[in-house]
């Protein structure tokens, strides 16, 4: 069965509403997740876990409300999206995260089991640099 633009748009809403554990429901324990790009965030995650802890909780520490994601644009075909997303977070000393994402996702039934991330490796390296763990 394939992934419409309606049901993609209500998986990401947990994001756009500061909620990862509605969004994290929507992925396999499982997953196949790259983030591209040489920056502290950059890596290949081979479940939720691993990613969640790589990625979003190393997030958490310098982005005092989150990620903040909205979702821009999107394109689905078949058991694939192109999911556009943009951080409106500012990090502890101020600093605006106006970061761009590119996620390309495969769905597995209603379940996302693979994602490719891509964003400004440069901004995440400055935001851990002026915001140190």
């Amino acid at each position: 069965m394939a992934v419409t633009e309606e049901f993609v748009t209500e998986v990401f809403r947990g994001l756009e509403k500061g909620d990862g554990a509605a969004f994290f429901e929507h992925v396999a324990e499982n997953v196949d997740w790259t983030v591209e790009g040489t920056h502290p965030l950059a890596g290949h995650y081979h479940s939720k876990a691993d990613f969640v802890s790589g990625t979003f909780a190393k997030l958490n520490k310098v982005l005092p409300h989150g990620a903040q994601l909205m979702l821009q644009h999107l394109l689905v075909k078949h058991d694939w999206a192109v999911v556009e997303l943009r951080s409106l977070a500012t990090a502890k000393n101020g600093f605006r995260f106006d970061n761009r994402y590119c996620w390309v996702v495969h769905f597995k039934g209603k379940i996302i089991d693979q994602v490719r991330a891509y964003l400004d490796s440069a901004m995440v390296a400055r935001l851990f640099a002026e915001n140190p763990g």
